[in-house]
């Protein structure tokens, strides 16, 4: 039976670390974020930000403009914030409205203040190996499998999901471990080689948004399982591991919820910490 890879008393570790060098600071770091009309999970999210910033010595500015918004709008408010001085990070918060593309919204926040880590000079420093600020998700997953304890060099690691945030960025962290990393999408199941390759993975890592998509019995023995997926069934979380039947044959697997999600949030404000350091150099 797999020991259970909890996100929660990682993340309890790593806040510690970053409230201390928030308060060495000399001043609390802002983190800006900005959601364009009515979402309540988006609120909801928004929310449990604050409550972490709050906790951390992190100060949380939450900006709310109207749903008629447009996209010259929005990127003209997210130049103010880049200007402003007193401003660190800068967070959009999804769902955006239809009129507004956030692959393109992402690109006009300043690279030093993207704390989500997705404008696409901070993904080019993942190339050089010389990122100071990571997308969070794929952060928080390098956090869950260094927790386990497990050396990367050489092993086989199979990444299900080539999404912009995780999949894509997460691969590019895994090669410099110097992991053997293959990554999986709908071309590789449509060609019917998915079961074969995650067959073979030592460690594996799925981040598709697809209950059930990965069957217990194609979980190597021994197996590290990270399961990125949330999914809503019936009235359960569940996610993209068929868990009860990788639990049997994995050696460590994280729980949907309480693996990946814990972390992830703590992550954001980690690279808020850090971009205020680099700001102040």
């Amino acid at each position: 039976m797999a020991k259970l890879l909890e996100g929660k008393p990682i993340a309890e570790k790593i806040k510690e670390l970053i409230k201390q060098e928030a308060a060495s600071l000399g001043k609390a770091p802002v983190l800006a974020s900005v959601q364009v009309g009515e979402n309540a999970g988006a609120e909801a999210y928004a929310r449990s930000q604050k409550k972490t910033a709050d906790a951390l010595g992190i100060e949380y500015r939450f900006e709310k403009l109207g749903p008629e918004t447009t996209e010259k709008e929005l990127i003209a408010f997210i130049e103010k914030l880049n200007a402003d001085k007193s401003v660190n990070g800068v967070i959009i918060q999804m769902p955006l409205p239809a009129q507004i593309d956030y692959k393109k919204i992402s690109q006009f926040i300043a690279p030093a203040k993207d704390v989500e880590g997705m404008h696409p000079a901070n993904i080019g420093k993942i190339v050089f190996g010389k990122a100071d600020i990571l997308p969070c998700t794929a952060a928080a997953v390098m956090e869950l499998i260094k927790e386990s304890g497990v050396d990367l060099y050489g092993r086989e690691v199979v990444v299900v999901g080539h999404s912009e945030i995780v999949g894509k960025p997460l691969s590019l962290l895994l090669l410099e471990k110097f992991a053997t990393t293959t990554v999986c999408h709908i071309g590789t199941s449509k060609a019917g080689k998915l079961e074969e390759h995650v067959k073979s993975a030592e460690v594996l890592v799925v981040a598709v948004g697809r209950a059930g998509l990965i069957r217990g019995e194609w979980v190597k023995e021994g197996a590290i399982v990270i399961d990125v997926g949330i999914n809503r069934v019936a009235d359960k979380i569940v996610g993209d591991v068929e868990f009860e039947g990788a639990e049997k044959r994995a050696s460590m697997i994280t729980p949907v919820p309480g693996g990946v999600g814990p972390l992830t949030v703590t992550m954001l404000m980690r690279n808020v910490v850090t971009a205020a350091r680099l700001q102040s150099k």
